[in-house]
């Protein structure tokens, strides 16, 4: 069973997808970027990260399996099993595998996983439609310029002075028709620029347009089964990510733990015991992903290697 492509239509809807017994698949909205080195612009997407802590069956990957492949949920469950054993012995015989249009995962000399995410796919259905592009330059002092070299070519007639009144008439002539091809070749050159600015709009404008309608076109979901629409967004004031310290079957050693964090200075909880009857005792709340992945880091190398990363909305 090819388990990497249901985890890849999951990430579409869903901030984390866990595989069981392996690690979970994060997401985590970026805004839109405009690098003005290379004038290239990108759309807003969804990061994907993994965390190998995470590990517990939430039943998310296996329900989606059952129905997509019509199935029971507990083949689906031994399914994704008999595909993690599959993975672990290609990272023990290669050093590495891939998953489609999710990354790569690899080992790295202290035996841990370190996950590239794949940039083929955004996982923002929001951005669909929309695709990196660079921005031409667009040189309009060039164009000033060539202005500049027909006026200073222009026809001008300088004529010597002379009082004989005869002549006036002659001399004023002159001097009209010069003015006359100084003005004409003004207009004609600021004519000339106004073209050219509009042709280079023009081409550029034409050759984007084609880009988009190209890659439309080209564009595609990889979902055969498409669920509803979730847009997850995290509400401002809340908190789904919390550092575990430990959950505990007796409510006097929850309150201990609880003691003994808040003498270390920790903002620490004591949660109500869950549906399993378990009190989780956590050191403290986050908004962002990247803030409680941070400081799990912290604390498992400084107080309890054994913390780890809980996401739900209490």
């Amino acid at each position: 069973m090819k388990i990497d492509q249901y985890i890849s239509q999951l990430l579409y809807r869903y901030q984390c997808v866990t595989v069981p017994g392996f690690g979970a698949f994060l997401t985590e909205i970026q805004s839109a970027q405009l690098l003005e080195g290379s004038h290239s612009f990108y759309p807003p997407k969804k990061l994907v990260s993994f965390n190998s802590y995470l590990k517990n069956n939430d039943g998310l990957l296996a329900n989606h399996i059952a129905q997509a492949e019509k199935i029971s949920y507990e083949i689906a469950v031994i399914g994704i099993q008999n595909e993690v054993n599959s993975w672990k012995i290609k990272l023990q015989e290669y050093g590495s595998i891939s998953l489609k249009n999710i990354g790569e995962l690899t080992l790295n000399d202290e035996k841990s996983l370190v996950f590239i995410p794949s940039d083929q796919v955004n996982y923002l259905t929001s951005s669909f439609g929309l695709y990196t592009f660079a921005s031409p330059n667009i040189k309009r002092e060039e164009y000033k310029k060539e202005i500049e070299v027909i006026e200073e070519k222009s026809p001008i007639a300088f004529i010597p002075e002379n009082h004989n009144s005869s002549n006036f008439i002659k001399y004023a002539a002159v001097f009209v028709l010069s003015a006359g091809l100084l003005g004409a070749a003004g207009f004609f050159g600021n004519q000339y620029y106004q073209n050219k600015i509009e042709a280079e709009t023009l081409a550029v404008h034409t050759k984007v347009q084609k880009q988009v309608n190209q890659k439309i076109q080209e564009a595609t979901f990889f979902i055969s089964n498409p669920l509803p629409t979730v847009t997850l967004n995290v509400a401002e004031g809340k908190m789904p990510y919390h550092v575990v310290a430990g959950a505990f079957l007796q409510e006097e050693n929850a309150t201990k733990m609880y003691d003994e964090l808040v003498k270390l200075g920790y903002p620490a909880k004591k949660i109500p015991k869950n549906g399993k009857g378990y009190y989780p005792v956590i050191y403290g709340s986050f908004s962002s992903y990247t803030e409680a992945q941070t400081e799990l880091e912290r604390i498992k190398k400084s107080h309890n290697p054994e913390a780890w990363l809980l996401i739900e909305e209490l």
